[in-house]
């Protein structure tokens, strides 16, 4: 399947003069941004959902955003999007302040579980969107065919196939075109490839590669991380709240040295503390080693085991997360 791009489409603004935004501004800042919600019968219980989150954002870049379950990626999400209001820091969107009108307007959002208006074909949705941003209809009937085919749904579905009768896969895609609606000059998406199946996923790759060729800045968050290790130049990890680690992937995973192991024997609930990933075939165990090497060696011989084979391996991205998230007592998400 040949890349898909997309074709130049008119702003739905002006765009601002040098003056108002320095072509060298981040498009996203953020400094000690905090959130914290109060629960309990008295409203006497504090939950953080963000800690001093303090990070940017450049022009054009595919920014990814990882985190467990309940680390807080939608809060930060929506405290971008002016939807959820911080509770200590300050943050700038493409140099403006949070919430500011005209900055909404050069925006594109994918919620993780959008709601559809269940009776509006996927045609009548996509207007209805396009309405929100005051687009004329002469440039409706021009871009709604063109998302469609760019998202892999076929405008005789969507004319007459009503949302309630779409699959998950089919809301996801009609989502990312409402996405793309106002022709934004950044887009946040939130799991955007949830749903989908593994074609659905390599279009919604080839999508994002295809907005980052053509400049825009793309703020993601996605539990897919192969797919992150694809798409993203920068990553940022999120744990109960802070942000523990944010670089390039090239050089978070250049600097970390894992070796994957092979032997026999030994006692296993101790090879297991060593080898997080450890699997077991017959008598064989094998998996990444965390720690050092010479200490492993040196327990592996006083349990009476044998080393097979030690290598050193690049780590995946999945491989980094897991190890940076155990270092700091993190085994389950929540």
């Amino acid at each position: 399947m040949p890349p898909i791009l997309l074709t130049k489409m008119e702003p739905i603004i002006d765009t601002p003069t040098p003056t108002e935004m320095p072509a060298t501004a981040p498009v996203v800042e953020t400094f000690n941004l905090g959130k914290f919600y109060r629960t309990g019968f008295w409203m006497n219980e504090k939950i953080e959902s963000l800690k001093n989150c303090t990070l940017t954002v450049s022009e054009g870049e595919t920014f990814g955003l990882l985190g467990q379950n309940g680390a807080g990626k939608t809060t930060l999400l929506k405290t971008l999007l002016g939807i959820v209001r911080p509770t200590s820091g300050r943050a700038l969107l493409l140099g403006r302040p949070l919430g500011d009108r005209a900055v909404k307007q050069r925006v594109g959002y994918l919620p993780e579980n959008p709601y559809f208006y269940d009776y509006l074909t996927g045609w009548e949705f996509l207007q209805f969107a396009a309405g929100l941003f005051e687009i004329p209809a002469s440039i409706q009937r021009q871009r709604i065919p063109h998302l469609l085919d760019l998202v892999g749904l076929s405008q005789s579905a969507a004319i007459k196939k009503q949302l309630r009768q779409y699959s998950k896969g089919m809301l996801q895609r009609i989502g990312m075109a409402q996405a793309l609606i106002n022709n934004p000059d950044v887009v946040f998406l939130d799991e955007p490839m949830s749903g989908l199946d593994p074609m659905g996923r390599y279009q919604m790759r080839e999508i994002i590669l295809s907005l980052k060729n053509q400049g825009k800045t793309i703020f993601f968050n996605s539990h897919v991380l192969s797919d992150v290790e694809k798409i993203c130049d920068r990553v940022a990890i999120l744990a109960r709240g802070e942000l523990i680690c944010i670089g390039a992937i090239d050089e978070l995973l250049g600097n970390t040295e894992t070796y994957r192991v092979e032997g026999r024997g030994g006692h296993l609930n101790i090879l297991q503390k060593w080898i997080p990933d450890m699997e077991v075939d017959n008598d064989l165990w094998y998996g990444h080693l965390q720690g050092d090497p010479k200490e492993f060696i040196s327990s592996l011989s006083a349990t009476g085991g044998q080393l097979i084979g030690m290598n050193l391996a690049k780590p995946s991205l999945e491989d980094f997360f897991m190890q940076q998230l155990q270092e700091r007592g993190i085994y389950s998400s929540g």
